[in-house]
């Protein structure tokens, strides 16, 4: 019988195999076997060592382990990565080789060099991936002085160069991330290179090797042992090295890791993306933390800390990351978690992990109905687009989000029964709300566009139909958020009718008549019969349609597939015979008193009323070019976030006409302004001694996203309408809300000369609903003039 130690590399292949064919009561679980096979290569190796005269402390060769076994975490078909160590003694090479020739003879991988101590070093501080493997070396035979002397020189090269290098770390990391995708949520992971995979734990032991950031967290440590699992069984289930874990062969693995009993390889998807996400999170908060830990030098030490500078009511931005204000407090402020969320995203600035910590600890659960402010916000943070994925994925690894949607705990991390889909049905939910932030210009209710976008999956992993159980959820949760009841219907609707336009139109002639008129006898019924609520329905359905589509995977939204739908969509309104125009009602007859002042001495007139949510800000002024703009520019100067605003012209006792404007308004930042205040700045507006575009332009730079890749996902859309009503023309922008935008679009629809009847605004969101009555009737020509100076108005970004 051939001894283990004797030298044969064959018989080290011989007992590996006998591990990985060890069955019945003999069988090594994952953890058993990588110890096993740990302890096996370890043996052999040193037993090498000490054949090949390698000696004990103080002989001057040392072999070192590095990568997985290194790590001790050796799976059956991972390569070997073995370092020689030397202190410049003669014959190195030829020993070397008796050390590795045997291996390479018995078909092991390997991964080797020789080095002495400075070499070691040195190629530790020019090559990252190297470095990488250093700091996790390990003794195995020979020099054990030697090899702690490296071990050491290493770990403190790498600490002290850090700072240098940390750059070069992020983007390698990032290009990772790029090149493997998502563990969590795809449906076949790369388990060692994916975002959330094996690598990400040893790039947070790194961080903590150089004194950055903390060793990974308990919750961390056990995703670690879930993936190493996984990755055991796969590689012994396949018989060679194999790190993305394929559909077909998760059945067998999910009952080799201790899911035999309570389901199917779905149920390790799950598993893996909740530990996935544990790791993903450790790692993006590692490196934040372990870029403001950076070690400053030179200049930069003398440099003052970061200010904390106001970005909303509540929220400041330091050092790079969304936080809070000394004095926030989410017990007083039920709308600030979100607040928080919708500023990280509007900025894209991450947010810090003590504030979400902090967050956990004190936010409690939204009252129901929920404060029209913490709706606001959230209908702020779903318009953001791909913006809001990391920040909901922030929250939600928190427990945050969950406090928000208690049904979110059914969907998070569920797998996908249909291959078509690449997402988890959590970050389907997220992804399809992303592309439907892209389309809320198309849709005349754009804030039951982004929640029903969010929820129209909500159903999933409860059993039953998830159409016809996600409706009844998310009336519960419509209610929760404060809408109306009206909205709350059409919001059911859409989720049980999310899938009604793909499937008829795929599945039946849309162009027959028969069709149009079961569909919308459908949505008839689930809206009471009011065919304006069906022509809303109809509309948003289509866009979710598409939103769905392009949020499940690619080719799923086809050139055919939009053919079809958007022409079932398209007939459906058209047998709907279009939709009338609701005209803004009359100014408020409370505001009498203030008409008739401006109408006697001609000074503009301001008046604050304050709600439980919202306050309203009536403006009464001499009608005439350049009031609407002058009245919006000054609420915005004292940053006041619009939500709604009326606009009507009157008159009285003949004297002359007055226009009366009234803003629903919250502050964005800090408390109401003094209404003498405005009145003041309104004064001079009109009187030319304040400037309000040098005054405006630099408000808006203070609430210009930080990035310049933070855009908006939805570009402006101007639609036209007669309105019967007044005889007047109606423009409609729909587009995404910024800070100032209401005067550049009046001011844009000033300078084109056209006579203003009444306006309507509307914020939902982040998004804008804007309509204008004009005099007249303008040509064609005029239109398109008077559509580009909107748009142009609707596109322009202040300086950041």
């Amino acid at each position: 019988m051939t001894v283990l130690g004797s030298g044969e590399a064959a018989d080290l292949v011989k007992a590996k195999s006998v591990l990985l064919e060890s069955n019945g009561r003999h069988h090594h679980g994952p953890e058993a076997l990588r110890a096993a096979l740990v302890d096996l290569h370890d043996f052999w190796l040193s037993s090498r060592c000490a054949t090949l005269g390698f000696g004990g402390d103080g002989g001057g060769v040392a072999l070192v382990a590095v990568g997985a076994l290194g790590r001790r975490d050796l799976c059956p078909y991972s390569d070997l990565d073995l370092v020689l160590l030397h202190d410049g003694r003669k014959g190195i090479e030829t020993l070397a080789e008796q050390l590795w020739y045997p291996l390479w003879d018995a078909g092991i991988g390997l991964d080797h060099s020789v080095r002495t101590p400075g070499q070691a070093v040195q190629v530790a501080t020019t090559d990252l991936r190297a470095a990488l493997g250093l700091l996790e070396a390990r003794h195995i035979g020979g020099d054990g002085t030697l090899s702690g002397k490296v071990r050491d020189a290493v770990r403190q090269a790498w600490r002290a160069g850090i700072r240098n290098r940390f750059d070069e770390i992020v983007d390698t990391t990032t290009e990772r991330w790029r090149r493997n995708g998502d563990v969590a949520h795809r449906i076949e992971p790369d388990l060692k290179n994916g975002h959330g995979g094996l690598r990400d734990i040893q790039l947070i032991d790194a961080l903590a090797t150089a004194q950055l950031v903390d060793r990974p967290s308990s919750e961390v440590m056990e995703a670690r042992t879930l993936l190493l699992n996984v990755r055991t069984e796969l590689h012994r289930r396949s018989g060679r090295a194999r790190d993305v874990l394929r559909a077909q062969d998760a059945d067998e693995i999910a009952a080799s890791v201790g899911f035999a009993d309570v389901g199917d390889r779905f149920d390790l998807a799950r598993a893996l993306s909740g530990a996935a996400r544990a790791v993903a999170f450790g790692a993006e908060v590692g490196l934040r933390q372990a870029r403001n830990a950076l070690p400053r030098r030179g200049l930069a030490a003398l440099r003052r800390a970061p200010v904390r500078r106001p970005l909303d009511s509540g929220v400041v931005e330091h050092g790079g990351e969304v936080g809070l204000a000394r004095d926030a407090s989410a017990a007083k402020d039920p709308a600030l978690v979100l607040r928080v969320a919708a500023t990280a995203a509007r900025t894209g600035l991450p947010i810090s992990a003590g504030t979400l910590t902090r967050l956990a600890d004190t936010a409690p659960e939204l009252r129901t109905p929920w404060p029209r402010a913490a709706l606001a916000e959230l209908l702020a943070l779903l318009g953001t687009g791909q913006a809001m994925v990391d920040v909901i994925e922030s929250l939600d690894r928190t427990g945050l989000w969950g406090r928000l949607f208690p049904e979110w705990g059914a969907v998070r991390d569920l797998p996908p029964r249909d291959r078509t889909h690449v997402w988890t049905v959590d970050r389907h939910l997220v992804e399809v709300c992303v592309q439907a932030a892209r389309l809320t210009t198309r849709v005349s209710r754009p804030d039951l566009l982004l929640v029903g976008a969010l929820l129209h999956d909500i159903g999933k992993g409860r059993g039953g139909d998830h159409s016809v159980v996600g409706e009844s959820l998310v009336r519960q949760i419509g209610e929760r958020l404060g809408m109306r009841g009206s909205d709350v219907e059409l919001l059911a609707a859409m989720v049980r009718h999310h899938l009604l336009l793909p499937h008829t139109a795929t599945r039946r002639d849309p162009e027959d008549p028969a069709t149009v008129t079961r569909v919308l006898d459908t949505l008839r019924s689930a809206v009471g019969g009011d065919d304006e609520r069906v022509a809303v329905l109809v509309e948003l359905l289509d866009a979710l349609a598409e939103a769905d589509s392009l949020g499940t995977g690619p080719g799923v939204w086809s050139p055919w597939r939009r053919t079809l739908i958007q022409g079932l969509s398209g007939r459906c309104l058209s047998a709907l015979d279009g939709r009338p125009f609701v005209e803004p009602g009359p100014p408020d007859p409370a505001y009498k008193e203030m008409i008739e002042a401006v109408a006697e001495d001609g000074v503009p007139q301001v008046r604050f009323s304050t709600g439980d949510d919202v306050a309203t800000v009536a403006v009464a002024l001499p009608d005439g070019r350049g009031a609407l703009s002058a009245a919006a520019g000054v609420v915005a100067l004292h940053s006041l976030q619009v939500h709604t605003a009326d606009v009507a012209i009157t008159a009285a006792d003949d004297t002359g006409a007055v226009a009366v404007l009234t803003f629903a308004v919250t502050p964005r930042f800090g408390g109401l302004p003094d209404p003498a205040l405005v009145r003041s700045d309104l004064i001079r507006v009109r009187g030319g001694s304040l400037a309000l575009p040098e005054a405006l332009a630099r408000k808006e730079r203070d609430y210009a996203p930080s990035t310049p890749e933070v855009e908006r996902t939805a570009p402006p859309r101007v639609l036209w309408f007669d309105d019967e009503a007044s005889g007047a023309v109606v423009l409609e922008l729909r587009g995404t809300d910024r800070i100032g935008l209401l005067h550049h679009v009046t001011a844009a629809l000033e300078r084109t000369g056209v006579d203003l009847v009444w306006a309507r605004v509307e914020t939902l969101g982040a998004s804008i609903v804007d309509s204008f009555g004009i005099a007249g009737a303008p040509e064609r020509a005029a239109r398109r003039e008077i559509e580009r100076a909107v748009l142009a108005a609707a596109v322009a970004r202040p300086r950041a």
